[in-house]
């Protein structure tokens, strides 16, 4: 008697996805050699939900990017949305904790009349927030031109298949290779393509890190490096330590 086959979700093809592009923007997606993610994959990322879990270990100081809400499209700060509710920020703040609202109801606004009408975009690096990030990072490394990538094979729009992945806490992610400068690049493909949510650059001096479920993104680095963040005008930063939930 021939074995019955149980049917599954994987014997569906996912429909409405087009084949995964070989350059994601301006960055080139490897789709053999992933040796250069054997830092972040294998050398021991953090606990899964830890700041280090979405960033990597070993790094004397961490800090949390806040992803902004929104008022008519225009970018509002955690700060002025809490200080509207009479609630606080701290560095472990989770989104619906600045308004009250329930967890599970991502479907609130996160704002009052005037205030806000958009909650903060959980996902990888929006690309207005990169933009701001991305010269800051720059000024901290020596390799700006020779850098890494991480982005989630699960994202929708793409059939990442044909490319190798790496794990990391959760996530199968493919390897994108490029310039720093080029990491919101993939816009010009799509205005709502995801940006990778790991970069590093080749000489390891910092990592950033995000997820999709996340409303914030998180960079590991120097001393300076979080100094040189937290006095940007244009991120709301929070230091944070290695082992600090996120959200």
């Amino acid at each position: 008697m021939a074995a019955r086959h149980t049917v599954g979700v994987n014997d569906y093809p996912l429909v409405d996805q087009d084949p995964a592009p070989r350059f994601y923007g301006r960055l080139r997606v490897r789709a053999e050699d992933l040796s250069a993610a054997d830092w972040p994959a294998r050398s021991g990322l953090g606990a899964l939900g830890t700041v280090a879990g979405v960033a990597a270990p070993g790094f004397a100081a961490y800090a949390r990017i806040l992803h902004p809400a929104r008022l008519d499209e225009r970018p509002v700060r955690w700060s002025t949305v809490a200080a509207a509710h009479g609630t606080r920020v701290t560095p472990v703040t989770r989104r619906h904790e600045v308004t009250g609202a329930d967890q599970e109801d991502t479907g609130r606004s996160d704002g009052l009349p005037g205030v806000g009408d958009e909650h903060p975009g959980e996902g990888p690096t929006p690309p207005d927030v990169a933009r701001a990030l991305l010269p800051v990072l720059a000024r901290h490394t020596g390799t700006p031109d020779r850098c890494w990538f991480g982005l989630w094979n699960g994202y929708g729009r793409w059939d990442w298949g044909r490319f190798a992945t790496f794990g990391t806490p959760g996530r199968d992610e493919v390897l994108p290779a490029g310039r720093l400068a080029d990491a919101v690049s993939p816009v010009t493909l799509d205005e709502f393509a995801e940006l990778p949510d790991l970069r590093w650059p080749q000489d390891r001096a910092s990592i950033v890190g995000g997820d999709v479920d996340l409303a914030g993104t998180y960079v590991g680095g120097s001393p300076e490096l979080i100094a040189d963040l937290s006095s940007a005008a244009d991120l709301e930063v929070h230091p944070v330590a290695p082992g600090d939930p996120v959200g």
